[in-house]
C-alpha cells in the first residue's frame, strides 16, 4: 500500500495508507488542500464521506474539528485502507464505515444523518450516478438546512447539476475539479 498524508489540524502530517493501482485514486493533496481552504471551518459538522476510498476527505474533516464522519465504500483494499487509518487515528468512536455499494448503501447513511458536509469523490466516469445519489440524499432529509456539498470530477466535464441542490462555485486544478453545492 502507498500512502497520503493528512495536511492539518490536529491529525496533520499523519500518513494514511492507500491500496495500490488504479481503482482508488486518493484526492490529490493540493486538492484537499485548497478544498479545505474554500470550505474554511469545519468544525462540528456530521460528515459524509461518498465514494471514500482512503477516507482521506473524511479524515481531514476530522482532524479539522468535524465531530463525526460516515465513509461509503465498497471495494475491499479500500476497506481495509479505510479501516487501518480510522485505526491508526483511533477516530473508530466518530469514524462509522458503511461498506456497501452506492446507491444501495443509503439506507444506512440516511440512519446517521442529517449531513451538515458532503464529500463525494466518485470514479469519475460514475459522475451522473453520483449525482443521482446526492439528488436522492437530498429528496430523502439526508442533508441539513445549508448543507455544503462538495462533488469531485474532471475537469473536462460540463458543470455538473444535481437536482435539490444549488451551484454556489466550482473551482479547477489541473485535470480535476470540484463544484460546490448547497442545500436550500
Amino acid at each position: 500500500m502507498s500512502g497520503v498524508r493528512v495536511i492539518a489540524g490536529r491529525y496533520g502530517g499523519r500518513r494514511l495508507v492507500a491500496p495500490h493501482g488504479a481503482v482508488t485514486r486518493p484526492t490529490a493533496a493540493r486538492v484537499r488542500e485548497a478544498l479545505f481552504a474554500i470550505l474554511a471551518d469545519v468544525s462540528g459538522a456530521n460528515v459524509l464521506d461518498l465514494y471514500a476510498g482512503t477516507g482521506a476527505l473524511a479524515l481531514e474533516a476530522l482532524s479539522r474539528g468535524a465531530t463525526r464522519a460516515t465513509l461509503v465504500e465498497h471495494d475491499r483494499a479500500a476497506l481495509e485502507a479505510i479501516r487501518a487509518n480510522v485505526a491508526a487515528l483511533e477516530l473508530g468512536a466518530v469514524a462509522h464505515v458503511v461498506p456497501l455499494r452506492l446507491p444501495r448503501a443509503l439506507a444506512s447513511v440516511l440512519e446517521r444523518g442529517p449531513f451538515d458536509l458532503v464529500l463525494c469523490d466518485p470514479p469519475w466516469a460514475d459522475r451522473e450516478a453520483a449525482g443521482k445519489v446526492l439528488a436522492r440524499l437530498a429528496a430523502e432529509g439526508g442533508l441539513a438546512a445549508g448543507a455544503r456539498v462538495v462533488l469531485e470530477h474532471a475537469a473536462r466535464d460540463a458543470d455538473p447539476a444535481v437536482l435539490g441542490l444549488n451551484p454556489s462555485d466550482r473551482r479547477t486544478w489541473g485535470d480535476t475539479a470540484v463544484t460546490l453545492f448547497r442545500a436550500p
